[in-house]
């Protein structure tokens, strides 16, 4: 029998070592995956903004809208502060007319209710601008803000909505001073046009001393220290002709009170309501300056509150 010739050797297969050491599944070509590369790696992703936001301008006026009732829902939230803030003038009227009025009456040469009015009126919105500097420092402090920045939404409608929420709040003191005022025996013998005038300029004034409170509010720490750093906003009025005349203070007190941004907007709702001034100038006169002063005011404290919230939250 003869012997069976031997098989030849099959040739390799595509799946032999060496194949498989140069298959796309090997181990260097793992390494180089396109796991590695894709756009959810790694170094792509420490590179990539976290945030890019579309800033339309419907985006931004429904985001101001947002913080603005985001702002009124805490402060009716807050009742022991809201109720504070809308008692004060009441109390303050009664207090200047009815324990301090006799002895001022002399010196204003008329119802001491027909002086006081407007002083009281510039004086709540001092205290208001108090209250929009603690709510922005608590903002500052507590994280909200950093939540608020992972979101897309224009970051300074945050200060916008404080700031409105402030002006809403102040607009309701201002008509309870002159409910309180009516009340109690003042009498104006303004016009309609008088009236719209003195309410355009209320709002001015209550819009600036909110922006400037709001950088206070930034600037500041705690919302403990945003109290006394706004205490002097709610101290000034008391140096102005607000209470009583210029010259019946001393002669130190007489320039500071007739040369201060507070005078002007006092004697101007005065010289609107009334039909005259307490420092003898023309309302006119008085007008301009205390449209400058607020607008002044305004401009500089929004730029300034701006700056200040991106530079205390860039670092977050």
């Amino acid at each position: 029998m003869s012997p069976v010739p031997a098989s030849p050797v099959p040739p390799a297969s595509p799946m032999s070592a060496s194949s498989m050491s140069a298959s796309p599944l090997s181990a260097s070509t793992m390494s180089a995956s396109p796991v590695s590369a894709s756009p959810l790696s790694a170094s792509t992703m420490s590179a990539s903004p976290v945030y890019q936001p579309a800033y339309r301008r419907a985006y931004i006026l429904s985001d101001t809208r947002v913080m603005i009732g985001r702002s009124l829902r805490r402060t009716v939230r807050e009742p022991d502060a809201f109720t504070t803030a809308l008692a004060l003038p009441v109390v303050l009227m009664l207090l200047f007319v009815y324990v301090f009025g006799g002895a001022f009456r002399a010196g204003v040469g008329t119802g001491y209710a027909n002086y006081v009015v407007p002083g009281l009126i510039v004086l709540c919105a001092g205290f208001g601008a108090g209250t929009t500097a603690v709510a922005v420092a608590t903002d500052m402090s507590s994280g909200i803000v950093d939540r608020f920045r992972s979101m897309p939404i224009a970051s300074w409608t945050v200060l916008a909505g404080q700031v409105a929420a402030s002006l809403l709040r102040n607009l309701l003191a201002t008509a309870l001073v002159i409910g309180a005022g009516l009340a109690v025996g003042w009498r104006p013998v303004a016009g309609p046009l008088a009236w719209l005038g003195a309410i355009a300029l209320v709002v001015l004034f209550i819009g600036a001393m909110s922006w400037l409170a709001a950088c206070f509010g930034l600037l500041v720490r705690s919302p403990e220290a945003a109290t006394g750093a706004t205490f002097v906003l709610m101290f000034i009025p008391y140096l102005s002709t607000a209470f009583v005349p210029a010259g019946t203070m001393t002669r130190v007190l007489r320039p500071i009170a007739a040369n201060q941004p507070f005078t002007p907007v006092i004697e101007t709702l005065r010289g609107l309501w009334m039909g005259r001034t307490s420092t003898g100038a023309a309302v006119g006169h008085e007008a301009w300056l205390a449209v400058g002063y607020c607008a002044a005011v305004l401009v500089i404290a929004a730029c300034a509150a701006s700056w200040l919230f991106r530079h205390r939250t860039a670092g977050r």
